[in-house]
């Protein structure tokens, strides 16, 4: 009788057994997500999941809407992206099920957005009708509107474009009106948010924090020069960085506007796109003077400092958009002139730098370099492929 009850028992056990491993077969892969990432593919409302340790790509969401302009941040666990898409849809990803949790179409088109620093709140930014609106970041469900509204020039109400957003210390929001020429912060821990606001250059047109979260700097379309605000001490406003950088010189014209989002900061320096000139400017960051200005081949769109701060990556806009050029940020000088494909139009490091990754998308591809050999060790195909995000962004401000 014992022994056809420890049978019975132990048949109970590998049926149970067998059940959960059939479950958990079902369920997502049991792995982490520290080397996981997104790719945008902006032609077909699709995303690519990727693992940068294997340069391999794992699969592709489908039915995100219009990516011509998207960008993604990630949950505090890093499982989550969220993509803003240019049709004003924010896309809750599941990177470890490959598959969209929710979606909301939240404005007629939005340019990006920001996870609060607590990971509870995801706020967009709007070009149409304009404002930022914030969500709850695991149900997607509204919590605050901010039209942005100002008076404008023929002294009427108007609702500006809002820019430049991000996410900074203190639980707070940080972004710019374009049309205003105003810096707004919002403070998510009070109730209802504190929203101040802050006179700033003409036209910012884009904008970034410094990675310890002190400086909100927004680049200015309208005038030379920069608005910053120290947010350690807001009440001292907005001041002019860089300003008349390019008095008495002849403008080019505007083919792509720069991103300073993924600005450089090495060795006590800022280095920052010019808007329509061919140059990096090279800012002391004691007295944010010009220092330097670095001529290079086109109007640079992205300049970025690999996580060592040896080497700043700049890439171009129409017509030199082919191109990529490596600078040492100690000599300031072109060590190397790199061709990962047609139309490039982003870059991403790897957390500890020893790669990054370049979108090609009229080439279809990503290609990866080492960056202490500045040469090409693995390419990706995608459908026309735009912005790279990687997870690690979880734990920075600002991206």
């Amino acid at each position: 009788m014992k022994k056809l009850t420890s049978l019975f028992v132990a048949m109970i056990a590998a049926a149970l057994l067998s059940g959960c491993q059939a479950l958990l077969s079902q369920g997502p892969e049991l792995r982490g997500t520290g080397d996981l990432g997104l790719i945008i593919e902006r032609a077909t409302g699709s995303v690519l999941v990727i693992d940068h340790s294997g340069r391999e790509v794992l699969g592709r969401v489908e039915g995100l809407g219009d990516l011509s302009h998207a960008s993604v941040v990630y949950s505090r666990d890093a499982r989550y992206g969220y993509v803003f898409g240019r049709d004003g849809g924010l896309t809750k990803v599941d990177l470890l099920t490959r598959s969209i949790v929710n979606r909301v179409i939240q404005s007629g088109n939005s340019i990006g957005g920001a996870i609060s620093q607590d990971g509870r709140y995801v706020a967009v930014s709007n070009y149409e009708p304009g404002g930022v609106n914030v969500f709850d970041s695991d149900t997607l469900e509204p919590v605050l509107t901010l039209p942005a509204t100002y008076v404008n020039d023929i002294g009427e109400p108007d609702q500006s474009k809002t820019v430049g957003l991000v996410d900074a210390p203190g639980n707070q929001f940080v972004f710019s009106l374009f049309d205003a020429g105003e810096i707004w912060t919002v403070d998510m821990i009070t109730t209802p948010p504190e929203v101040a606001r802050f006179d700033a250059g003409k036209e910012p047109y884009d904008a970034l924090i410094t990675p310890d979260g002190r400086y909100y700097i927004a680049g200015l379309f309208g005038e030379d020069g920069l608005s910053m605000m120290d947010l350690w001490h807001p009440g001292k406003g907005v001041r002019t960085i860089l300003p008349d950088y390019g008095k008495g010189e002849q403008r080019l014209p505007v083919y792509k506007m720069p991103h300073l989002e993924g600005w450089a900061i090495a060795d006590g320096y800022a280095f920052v796109p010019a808007v329509g000139r061919h140059e990096v400017l090279v800012a002391n960051m004691d007295d944010w003077t010009m220092e330097q200005r670095i001529p290079v081949q086109g109007q640079p769109v992205f300049v970025m400092a690999s996580p060592d701060n040896r080497q700043i990556w700049v890439s171009f806009a129409h017509p030199k958009n082919n191109v990529v050029q490596v600078i040492d940020s100690q000599t300031r000088e072109i060590i190397r002139t790199l061709e990962p494909g047609k139309s490039v139009l982003h870059m991403e490091f790897t957390p500890r730098g020893e790669e990054v990754w370049v979108s090609s998308r009229d080439s279809n591809r990503i290609t990866v370099y080492s960056t202490r050999t500045l040469e090409e060790v693995a390419t990706l195909s995608a459908q026309k492929p735009s912005g790279i995000f990687f997870t690690s962004r979880a734990h920075e401000l600002g991206l």
